[in-house]
């Protein structure tokens, strides 16, 4: 009698299946082989992981480091700071220093009710204001910090034109979130007391809003003390790599070591846009050499001059 026309075949889908569970199956045995013999293991907190906050080993960016020796740390996320070694070469620190020593003046502080400047025995520095891009050193180290910070500035050129017979010549138009580069200068003795950057008040935001973030770049070498310390952040204070090297003031908070070159940048706002108080910030007295420095305070709008 002839076969149906429907017969069945065994299906090809089902062997692979049944195929590839048997191959399962086998390693399986084989893992556990291994397992017994103790030529595997399965890993095991140890509980020397570092723990949260903990800052003995700070976290350093991947593939950040070039061959100029720049990288990037995470210094704390209560509040969010972060070194950027090697942010300026020692040419453009010995510039900028040379280009402020014949403006410096006492440093003051912002008057919360007019929004002027008034002296503070808070703050016994010395300082200047630099003009947003007024060279081209200058226009290449705000483009840097924009880059760095993710707060923007945007360069564009005015091509020159004739207007009523006179040739103008080219105009560099700029926009940018930041203040100019403020150049500091403190002697030994010299200190600024803990202080957030950014405003209560609505005086001093009327012109860019709220201030943002701030990144504070080392121009020298300190011998001793002049460290950037945040008394108010969430942290083992005493955990970092360089505790036995502060001074007594560095230690009552997370601090940072003054080194030519290198570049703080640390958030005055959260992501939500809410004002962070682990913000708090001061600047340690000089003990022993001199300390400059560089600040550029970033608002959340344009800031108009």
């Amino acid at each position: 009698m002839a076969k149906g026309r429907y017969s069945r075949l065994p299906s090809k889908r089902s062997s692979s299946f049944t195929l590839v569970l048997s191959m399962l199956l086998m390693l399986s045995i084989v893992f556990l082989m291994l397992l017994a013999l103790g030529m595997v293991s399965l890993p095991i907190d140890t509980g020397d992981s570092p723990k949260v906050n903990d800052l003995s080993s700070l976290e350093r960016f991947d593939g950040l480091e070039d061959r100029y020796g720049k990288s990037t740390e995470i210094l704390s996320w209560e509040p969010r700071a972060f070194i950027y070694h090697n942010f300026l070469s020692k040419d453009e620190c010995e510039y900028l220093i040379n280009l402020a020593k014949p403006h410096m003046q006492k440093s003051t502080v912002v008057d919360g009710t007019t929004g002027q400047s008034k002296d503070s025995r808070v703050r016994t520095s010395s300082g200047t204001f630099l003009k947003r891009g007024q060279d081209k050193i200058i226009r290449n180290i705000e483009k840097r910090i924009a880059d760095f910070s993710f707060i923007p500035v945007v360069f564009s050129s005015i091509p020159g034109a004739t207007i009523h017979g006179l040739l103008f010549k080219q105009v560099l138009n700029f926009t940018e979130h930041g203040e100019g580069l403020q150049i500091l200068h403190y002697e030994v003795g010299q200190k600024y007391e803990p202080h957030y950057d950014y405003f209560g008040d609505e005086i001093n935001t009327k012109n860019g809003g709220q201030r943002i973030a701030t990144v504070l770049m080392y121009l020298s070498v300190v011998e001793e003390g002049g460290e950037t310390v945040f008394p108010a952040a969430k942290a083992n204070f005493s955990s970092v790599p360089w505790w036995n090297e502060l001074s007594e003031c560095a230690k009552k908070g997370i601090s940072v070591k003054p080194k030519m070159g290198d570049a703080l940048l640390f958030w005055s706002m959260r992501p939500d846009a809410s004002l962070d108080p682990s913000s708090l910030h001061g600047g340690c007295p000089v003990i022993k050499g001199n300390k400059w420095s560089s600040t550029k305070w970033m608002r959340v709008n344009e800031y108009k001059v």
